[in-house]
């Protein structure tokens, strides 16, 4: 996300924990300004501890499947410029059972920002087994339900943009550091999640 992009909203940033948006955004430039939005009151307090002190970043409380209230928030709209390209950062289109809805929330998205900007997918997927197993157990342990996007589904997301390779693909296959954990390097789909990034033309 180097590609002069210095602005970011994240849909569904939940609990603050290492490695957070604007801690990356800011080390490259420390007037990245980064909105964060999630619908869980503990994740947006916590979040807003940690960014005490930061002027250029803030967390709302938002749903994300109403992509006009962050929009149009009056935090959101002080701290972003969308008369400039922003990276939009998605990460709970999951949980959002209803396809039209789920494709109607990344086109108002789409709409609000400029040519240039970024759309950055996460999703819960399919993996070749166990499928019934996994959502069962999640079904069981949280009152939020869990949709496994096929990849087609998750690319059809992308629909009109520019893909940035390597494209749709599961989490540790995305342009992975050095650095990074290499335990799920015998089998990438156990992290059940494909992510992919794609600019606005």
């Amino acid at each position: 996300m180097r590609r002069a992009i210095r602005q970011f909203l994240d849909l569904g940033s939940g609990i603050p924990w290492a490695g957070n948006v604007h801690e990356i955004a800011q080390a490259v430039d420390p007037d990245s300004r980064v909105a964060y939005v999630d619908i869980d009151p503990v994740a947006v307090l916590e979040s807003l501890e940690i960014l005490e002190g930061n002027e250029n970043a803030t967390a709302i409380r938002a749903d994300a499947r109403d992509p006009r209230a962050p929009l149009d928030h009056t935090w959101v709209r002080s701290l972003l410029d969308f008369d400039q390209p922003a990276g939009v950062l998605l990460a709970v289109l999951h949980f959002v059972p209803d396809d039209d809805e789920a494709r109607g929330a990344v086109y108002t998205l789409l709409a609000a920002v400029l040519s240039g900007s970024y759309l950055v997918i996460s999703h819960a997927a399919q993996p070749d087994e166990n499928v019934e197993l996994i959502t069962d157990v999640y079904r069981r342990q949280t009152t939020r339900q869990l949709r496994l996007g096929s990849r087609g589904e998750i690319t059809a997301f992308f629909d009109g943009l520019e893909l940035v390779e390597p494209g749709v693909v599961w989490s540790p296959q995305w342009l992975p550091e050095p650095e990074d954990p290499t335990h799920f390097n015998d089998n990438q789909a156990l992290p059940m999640g494909l992510c992919g990034v794609a600019r606005k033309p």
